[in-house]
């Protein structure tokens, strides 16, 4: 299922805020998994890169920083008005 944002778009809303957060860290996430997944098939193939966990570690650490940061930084949930 698409990640799909319904109802007006208000950059001051904080959950919109929140929303735009989980979206960049997906697509990170992705660039991250797409660019590493291919270096370590080409080293695997035949080219050594000797330094590739010196750019897998780093890079991987600051993905969960963010992903720290966004789950620090979600909005508090609604209460429910019961009325």
């Amino acid at each position: 299922m698409p990640i799909r944002w319904y109802g007006p778009a208000n950059p001051t809303d904080p959950t919109y805020q929140h929303f735009a957060r989980i979206v960049n860290l997906c697509l990170h996430g992705g660039i991250f998994a797409a660019v590493n997944s291919g270096l370590w098939f080409v080293q695997g193939m035949r080219h050594p890169f000797p330094q590739l966990g010196w750019l897998t570690g780093p890079w991987a650490l600051i993905w969960l920083v963010q992903l720290l940061l966004v789950l620090q930084q979600r909005p508090n949930p609604e209460p429910l008005d019961p009325s």
